[in-house]
């Protein structure tokens, strides 16, 4: 798996690449959760359920229905007070992309099982043609570590820069756009 970090960067990135209308600094701390949610399928590891499992590391928590579902949930809720379509399909979007983005970085790792894109219909674990970002420890103690320094070093370059030029880059197409 990517970091928590790496994971939170692309949200960040996304909620600026968004138009601030309907962008508020509480909707990208959503976004960041659902970044990191599809990850607390690893308390599967503490009842015996094994990696491969439905319900295991990178299971259905890593699908695109999953996502699709939880981005759903998210804009539900913040569409309660004053509901509309169009803002409820904007917020939705930003939040499946969010939580969706979570699996594709996965499947950009170079370590563990794949993951289970289509799941529950194939739950065959997927990995991307090109893992170039290093797969993160799971547990504080070990990302506290060597390997935990490679794998922030690895995000950076293919994680943060990228979002970086994404959020730049849209922040500077609206000030030039105006």
């Amino acid at each position: 798996m990517a970091s928590a970090f790496g994971h939170a960067v692309v949200a960040i990135a996304l909620g600026k690449s968004f138009s601030q209308k309907h962008i508020s600094w509480l909707v990208i701390l959503v976004g960041v959760i659902c970044t990191i949610v599809p990850d607390l399928d690893v308390i599967a590891f503490k009842f015996g359920i094994p990696y491969e499992s439905f319900w295991g590391h990178r299971g259905f928590s890593h699908s695109i229905l999953f996502a699709l579902l939880f981005g759903i949930l998210c804009a539900i809720c913040f569409s309660l007070r004053r509901f509309s379509w169009k803002v409820f399909c904007f917020l939705w979007s930003f939040f499946f992309l969010c939580t969706v983005s979570h699996a594709l970085l996965d499947a950009m790792t170079n370590g563990g099982l794949g993951v289970a894109l289509f799941s529950p219909w194939d739950d065959t674990r997927y990995f991307l043609p090109w893992r170039p970002i290093a797969v993160s420890p799971i547990g504080v103690e070990r990302f506290f570590s060597e390997w935990g320094l490679k794998v922030l070093r690895s995000e950076v370059l293919w994680i943060g820069l990228p979002s970086a030029v994404l959020a730049v880059g849209s922040i500077a197409i609206r000030k030039l756009s105006k």
